[in-house]
């Protein structure tokens, strides 16, 4: 677990430092070619880094031991950091659709030069560096804050490549084409805001997990010796890990401790699983 929590914590850092790295340069490039859309991508920017510093700050709270107060652990800051990259990408995603209705009927004038076409490549590339790595970081450690940052930076190409477009089309005499490539972006961001929003509010709310993992769990239950049948199963999300309460039928016949430790091979079977942190099982004689 020790090792886990230190690969997220790099991970975390590493998002940080690329997402100020391009703050730096599209805000730059931005100022100097007034593009909308590059303007627009250097705001994305900035959300990124007030994104990663609140995954930086739950990973680090969620990774905390289970105490007095919070007897399950703090997996729940997970969710919460996710949830608050959704809310910010879509405070953002109004702002620049706003900014970009504005320029549209403005038809304000850019000067792309060399830099402003640089920029957009270099944040695809470095982006989907980002994105291949947290996505298998946020694989191995089970974080759903380190994947969103996946599923972000993995978007964030695709806005770059309309800011692309957009700089292109107003270097060539097209300079709308610069606000509609930063009211794409608007929608895209929104749209990302909504499904990370959603998986984390499922998290929260301590939905049940998919069937085929139910069936698992069962699985591994009724191939333990002793095990006659069983009775009920229920299995729901505490953050970010996965909490399972079931009844097991054995020979009631059999005496309390040999009951009791049946119930304890179930429960360290099902715990094997990494999604699953507790197993609760009852035993009901028959």
């Amino acid at each position: 677990m020790l090792y886990k929590s230190r690969i997220a914590f790099r991970a975390t850092v590493i998002g940080l430092a690329g997402n100020i790295f391009l703050f730096a340069i599209k805000l730059i490039a931005g100022i100097i070619s007034g593009s909308l859309a590059l303007l627009s991508d250097a705001i994305n920017s900035f959300t990124d880094i007030a994104a990663s510093l609140a995954i930086f700050i739950c990973v680090r709270v969620s990774d905390k031991e289970a105490d007095e107060g919070h007897p399950f652990g703090h997996h729940r800051a997970e969710p919460i950091a996710g949830l608050i990259v959704a809310v910010l990408a879509a405070v953002l995603g109004f702002e620049i659709i706003r900014v970009s209705v504005e320029r549209l009927f403005s038809g304000d004038a850019v000067s792309i030069g060399t830099l402003a076409l640089i920029v957009p490549l270099i944040t695809m590339l470095i982006k989907g560096i980002m994105a291949w790595h947290f996505k298998r970081v946020g694989d191995s450690v089970n974080s759903p804050a380190i994947r969103a940052s996946a599923f972000d930076s993995l978007n964030d190409i695709f806005v770059s490549f309309a800011v692309l477009i957009g700089i292109v089309g107003a270097r060539q005499g097209y300079p709308l084409m610069d606000a509609i490539a930063g009211f794409l972006v608007s929608l895209w961001i929104i749209y990302t805001g909504y499904k990370i929003g959603v998986e984390n509010i499922d998290y929260l709310m301590g939905r049940s997990p998919d069937r085929a993992f139910i069936e698992l769990i069962k699985g591994a239950a009724k191939d333990t010796p002793g095990v006659k049948s069983l009775n009920k199963i229920r299995a729901h999300y505490v953050g970010n890990f996965i909490h399972v309460e079931m009844h097991i039928a054995v020979d009631k016949h059999l005496s309390t401790v040999e009951s009791h430790a049946i119930g304890e091979d179930v429960e360290k079977r099902i715990e094997k699983f990494d999604a699953i942190e507790k197993a609760f099982v009852h035993i009901d004689p028959i």
